[in-house]
């Protein structure tokens, strides 16, 4: 039973990997099963399907980041940013950009446990569930954009020292404001009277 389940786990680890890597699509069965050293069929044998395999990847990583910060917003733990972590955030990343229903699903679970943080927080939005969507697709396009952001800074950000250098970028977005209160109410305002055109319009 323990060497089924330590094939489990490379196979899992290896699908991590590739995934991540290539996306979905681009990760055979085969490719998979001949980076954990196991046959197809073994594969098939724990996890029925690609499908099913990816399913199981999903909800392990999840499970996984969610252990190290259960805050949709923490720099706290920057300290247990370690390849391993590294690798499942990009993985869990790539799942969700690549359309599935359950990379949806991942993405509306992200959604859920910010919107749960935001209730936690003094912090006065005029509208909650945007705040929390942007807020999550902006740390999303750290990874997505990685290839731009790696071209810009002039090292790989997939590695440790890059990326640390991204997120003390992002802390100094999120410490500081970018605009004085009187900036934002001249925008709100702008921003109120074209919703209202809008709305005129749609009537």
């Amino acid at each position: 039973m323990s060497s089924d389940l330590t094939a489990r786990a490379r196979i899992r680890d290896a699908a991590i990997k590739l995934f991540a890597e290539r996306g979905v699509d681009g990760a055979t069965v085969r490719d998979i099963a001949q980076e954990a050293g196991v046959s197809s069929g073994l594969l098939r044998h724990h996890f029925g399907s690609k499908e099913g395999l990816r399913d199981a990847c999903d909800e392990w990583a999840l499970s996984e980041l969610t252990k190290i910060s259960g805050r949709f917003t923490d720099f706290r733990t920057l300290d247990g940013l370690t390849p391993r972590v590294m690798l499942l955030q990009r993985y869990l990343i790539r799942s969700t950009m690549d359309g599935s229903p359950t990379g949806a699903a991942i993405f509306d679970r992200m959604l859920e446990y910010g919107e749960q943080w935001l209730a936690t927080t003094d912090l006065k939005v005029a509208d909650p569930r945007a705040f929390v969507a942007v807020l999550s697709v902006m740390k999303m396009s750290m990874f997505t954009m990685r290839d731009l952001m790696s071209r810009a800074l002039g090292a790989d950000v997939t590695e440790p020292a890059a990326w640390a250098r991204m997120l003390q970028a992002s802390l100094d977005l999120f410490s500081q404001p970018l605009i004085t209160p009187e900036q934002a109410l001249q925008a709100r305002a702008a921003l109120d009277r074209l919703a209202a055109e809008a709305g005129e319009d749609a009537s």
